[in-house]
Order: C-alpha cells, then sequence, then structure tokens
C-alpha cells in the first residue's frame, strides 16, 4: 500500500486523454467516502465533519451508530484505470438534509455507482430514483459490512432492479475491490454507447 505522501504526490499521467466523471451515491453511512479513500491514487478531498448533537433526530443513524463523522459536502479522489483513461470520482452525502446538492454532482457526469448497505436498503432507493430521474446510467455494489449475507437477487428485488442494471458485491474498504467496481461501471458505460452506436 502507498504511504500518505505517495498518494498526495501521484501526478495525472501524461498519456492521459480521457476522463469519466462518477458520482457514488447512496444513504448514510453506506461507504461512499471509504470507497473514495481506498481507491483514489491521490489524497481525497474529504468535507466530512465530526457528528454533533444537532444532527440527533435530524440524521437516522439505524444501524451506523457508531459513526462519528460525517459528509457534508462531497468526497473528491481520481483513480487511472490505464494509461489514457482517467475517473475523477465524487462521493455524494448520504444525509437528507443534503441531498439538495446531488443535482449539482451530476452535472457533467457520466454514471454513478449506488453502494448498498443490506441493513438499510430503503435508504438506497432515494438515490435510484434521482439516477433513473435524471436518465444517467448506474450500477448498484453492495458493499459488505460483515453481518448476515444477503443473496444478491433477494438485493436485486428488494431494489425493483431490471435485469440490464449490473449489481455486483464489494468491500469499500479494499482498493482492489473498489476498482472492480469502478471498471464494472466503466465497462456497463461502453456497452451501452456501442449499443446506442449499434443501433439504426
Amino acid at each position: 500500500m502507498k504511504s500518505s505522501e505517495q498518494t498526495a504526490r501521484t501526478p495525472l499521467r501524461g498519456t492521459a486523454s480521457n476522463a469519466l466523471k462518477i458520482v457514488i451515491v447512496g444513504g448514510f453511512g453506506v461507504g461512499k467516502t471509504t470507497m473514495v479513500r481506498s481507491v483514489s491514487e491521490i489524497r481525497p478531498l474529504s468535507t466530512e465533519e465530526t457528528m454533533t448533537r444537532a444532527g440527533l433526530g435530524i440524521d437516522d443513524a439505524g444501524g451506523v451508530q457508531d459513526k462519528t463523522t460525517t459528509t457534508v459536502a462531497f468526497d473528491f479522489g481520481r483513480i487511472s484505470l490505464n494509461e489514457q483513461l482517467v475517473l475523477y470520482l465524487f462521493g455524494a452525502p448520504g444525509q437528507e438534509r443534503f441531498w439538495f446538492l446531488w443535482d449539482r454532482l451530476f452535472s457533467g457526469t457520466l454514471g454513478a455507482v449506488v453502494l448498498v448497505d443490506t441493513r438499510r436498503v430503503a435508504d438506497s432507493w432515494y438515490a435510484i430514483d434521482r439516477l433513473e430521474h435524471h436518465g444517467m446510467p448506474f450500477i448498484v455494489a453492495r458493499n459488505d459490512f460483515g453481518g448476515p449475507a444477503h443473496d444478491l437477487e433477494r438485493v436485486r428485488d428488494a431494489l425493483s432492479l431490471s435485469d440490464d442494471i449490473p449489481l455486483i458485491n464489494c468491500d469499500a474498504r479494499e482498493r482492489a475491490s473498489s476498482k472492480a467496481v469502478l471498471i464494472t461501471l466503466v465497462n456497463h458505460l461502453y456497452a451501452l454507447s456501442s449499443a446506442r452506436e449499434s443501433t439504426p
């Protein structure tokens, strides 16, 4: 694993010619900040703040009572998938009181990852609804919190996902797993683009 100093100084490759902006969305405490941190090749920009008593009764911390910080604007990171392709990552805030920021984060975004915590599946509905409203392609990643395993098809049914939306497992704490999620999204975007180009 790279040291924080090495990560902070990772330069953008001179061969980089294509960039994609993607957004990671999902409910409160689902692991969006963790995913950006685990996979970013630069020191992520984070707007996490310590949770205070002011959020009591406003933020639903059910299932994530041990959480002590929260994103109040967005997280930002970068990852080079190959010599030419760079992803700019934006982690959206999960609390309902910050959802007004989402539409701005979606501007210029080509696709999104919806992170799901199976302990709080209903928290993902708003994210999926907003993405569908914007007509934005997305994939869904079930984050592994070490709890009871849920069959992916049960998750698909609970979220009413169509069969053409990729649904995969991940561990947002692990760089390789988070990178696999991003690659799945890029492949999905490529497949959608190819399908549009081949349609008469």
